[in-house]
């Protein structure tokens, strides 16, 4: 069976080395949430009904010894990032073995993977190398039988996954994309298939084949199929065009009524093990609970919530879980009919944006995407120990950008135009009431040639049109910063500029280009750039002026110093310009995939991360470009100072926190 897709800074340093017995080998830096996100699947340790474990659609897998209430960080299948932990299974007899299978999205790639130490590593078996696994079945009658379903079709072990055999058709044009395996309690050779294309069954362990379609809707996604465990001809299937409920062992089904049709992905299917009327049904509309085999169904969650897969305790089944999409993990204690969050420890975010607040270096706010109403943006009062949800206003808009304005106020640029922090609600400020003034300049110099690329014409300002009547902005806002009390806003339709904290916006000469990225500096200085496409703001004449191009295919960030120097970064390194005009490499500071650069006034640095295979994070000292670095752990998207630690975005996990101030010196 299975489913488709200061004081306190001295109290931070005090708190990370508790945690200097997790088992998170190489990871030196410590994860802190918020906790959340995307849940893919759970199972249970059969010798301990308490000890449950969780995929995630990020590689990673964690444990609960506490029924799911806390959770704990154990391995990464693999050194990825992309593998879809969608099935799990914990062998029956030795509980310290498990087996999962994992998938790439927008991919055919995939594994089956193995742990002997409880989930703590993970070794991947050779035979399935590169298969997108999406279903996985241990036979009950014998638990060194394992069932696979992939893309390519159905597979079987019978010694623990050590070595697999392809027993659906090699090459079949129909018996492939096998998104749900079940297996008869009774006997292992009988095994039912479902395909995005309806399902299928073999009662001699694969070399037959038979189509059981009979009152299925044709060309049916089949997510989920369970099997009765004491009366194996009741066999229920969940589909795209709903849940199917058959007698007599897949010959024909009749359909399910109850589910609303706006309800009908269902993705998982789960019968309680000790009242077997009762069947829970994981939709992408909320879960669904049936008492008397299906003939009457009750919606017991909020109609918004994504069921990816459902838990029953089987000691005591009033305790249920759900793995969903972005609330990350629900319990229940009543048999299902109330869930609340519960991911203390549990953290599978993507954060996109930071800011930390001038007047308390230990609160910060970061911006969350992917997450809809779960996510938003969420604030740390601790130098990000513990976070809490800041998001009502911003009506699950994705947050792209965050920063503080000269009053005070946090401003976030999201994907549908600018808002501003009043207290706990977020109101839109996305008003472009005109066309920012400039004064008139000089023609540019024109661009120098760099190595291996043409020169680029320096533009000159654009002359300033007439400000038009006030319009609304609604489109991406990537990157806001501010210079003295001047804030600007990359979009889609170009720069913008704001004079009175970000209550009302100006439209700069910059634009017809998609801006994305920008930096800011002490001393008026401001850049900003697109893919293909830099300029910076001269603090002395106030003018736009567009620079020649570093060698990158395209820019990836951004920034300037406190000296008025660029900083560009993209796939193939770092790049510096004093006037914009040539561009050299930083000394020893060789790295690829730049997505992060950052002036640090406080540490008269610039703070560098790249999408490298190393997990390493760059400082470069202003002074004498002196280069010094530190292994993380992790794959991060941003890196800030707080106080006297730094704290990482990581690419899907969170946020990290820097354990100790312990540098390496590139020589």
């Amino acid at each position: 069976m299975r489913k488709s897709f200061g004081g306190l800074i001295r109290v931070a340093a005090f708190a990370l080395p508790l945690l200097a017995s997790a088992s998170l080998r190489a990871v030196n830096w410590f994860p802190f949430g918020p906790d959340g996100g995307d849940a893919r699947a759970l199972a249970a340790d059969p010798h301990d009904h308490k000890h449950v474990y969780l995929g995630t659609a990020v590689g990673w897998m964690y444990d609960s010894h506490d029924g799911g209430r806390t959770w704990k960080r154990l391995a990464r299948l693999s050194n990825r990032d992309d593998l879809v932990i969608d099935n799990i299974v914990v062998d029956a007899a030795q509980p310290n073995v498990l087996f999962a299978g994992a998938w790439v999205l927008g991919s055919t790639d995939g594994g089956f993977y193995i742990s002997r130490d409880a989930g703590k590593s993970w070794t991947e078996v050779p035979a399935l190398h590169g298969q997108s696994i999406r279903s996985l079945s241990a036979a009950p009658s014998d638990p060194n039988t394992l069932v696979a379903g992939t893309l390519e079709g159905v597979f079987l072990s019978h010694d623990t996954g050590l070595t697999w055999s392809q027993i659906s058709p090699v090459g079949s044009t129909e018996l492939h994309e096998v998104e749900s395996i079940a297996i008869d309690p009774k006997d292992p050779n009988a095994i039912y298939a479902g395909t995005w294309h309806l399902p299928w069954k073999t009662t001699d362990g694969g070399k037959h084949w038979k189509n059981i379609k009979q009152g299925i809707i044709d060309d049916s996604d089949v997510f989920s199929i369970i099997v009765h465990p004491t009366s194996p001809s009741t066999v229920y299937a969940s589909a795209c065009s709903g849940i199917y409920k058959s007698g007599n062992g897949g010959d024909s089904f009749t359909k399910i009524q109850g589910i609303p049709s706006t309800a009908r992905r269902t993705r998982v299917l789960m019968q309680d093990p000790k009242h077997l009327e009762t069947v829970y049904a994981g939709t992408t509309e909320g879960l669904w609970r049936t008492a008397d085999g299906g003939t009457t169904w009750r919606r017991t969650t909020d109609p918004s919530t994504i069921v990816n897969d459902v838990f029953v305790d089987a000691e005591n089944p009033d305790h249920v879980l759900l793995a969903t999409d972005r609330s990350g993990v629900l319990v229940s204690d009543d048999g299902g009919f109330s869930f609340r969050p519960s991911n203390s420890g549990f953290a599978a975010r993507q954060v996109t944006a930071y800011v930390g607040d001038s007047a308390n270096p230990a609160k910060l706010y970061i911006g969350l995407i992917n997450d809809k109403d779960s996510g938003g943006v969420f604030s740390s009062a601790n130098g990000g120990l513990t976070w809490y949800q800041l998001s009502s206003g911003l009506n699950g808009l994705d947050v792209l950008a965050l920063a503080q304005a000269p009053d005070g106020t946090i401003v976030a640029g999201t994907s549908h135009g600018i808002f501003r922090l009043q207290g706990v609600v977020w109101l839109p400020s996305s008003t472009i009431a005109g066309t920012a003034a400039v004064r008139t300049a000089p023609p540019a110099a024109p661009a120098k040639a760099v190595k291996g690329k043409r020169p680029v014409p320096v533009r000159r300002p654009v002359a300033v049109r007439p400000a038009g009547s006030a319009r609304v902005l609604d489109a991406p806002v990537s990157s806001i910063v501010r210079s003295g009390n001047t804030m600007y806003a990359t979009t889609t339709l170009g720069v913008l500029q704001s004079n009175d904290s970000g209550n009302t916006w100006l439209m700069t000469p910059l634009t017809g280009d998609d801006f994305r990225y920008s930096g800011a500096a002490p001393g008026g200085y401001v850049v900003v750039a697109g893919l293909h496409r830099i300029a910076y703001l001269n603090p002395a004449t106030q003018q736009w002026t567009d620079t020649t191009f570093p060698n990158l295919t395209q820019i990836a960030s951004i920034s300037t110093d406190d000296k008025g120097r660029i900083w560009a970064g993209g796939r193939e390194g770092i790049f510096r310009s004093n006037t914009g005009t040539s561009w050299q490499s930083i000394g020893d500071l060789r790295l690829a995939d730049v997505n992060s650069i950052f002036y640090d006034d406080a540490g008269k640095r610039m703070l560098i991360t790249a999408n490298s295979a190393t997990t390493l994070t760059y400082a470069v000292r202003l002074s004498d470009d002196h280069v010094s670095f530190w292994d993380t752990g992790w794959h991060l998207r941003l890196v800030r100072p707080v106080g006297d630690h730094l704290v990482g975005a990581t690419l899907y996990d969170g946020i990290v926190v820097q354990p100790r101030m312990v540098e390496s010196t590139l020589k």
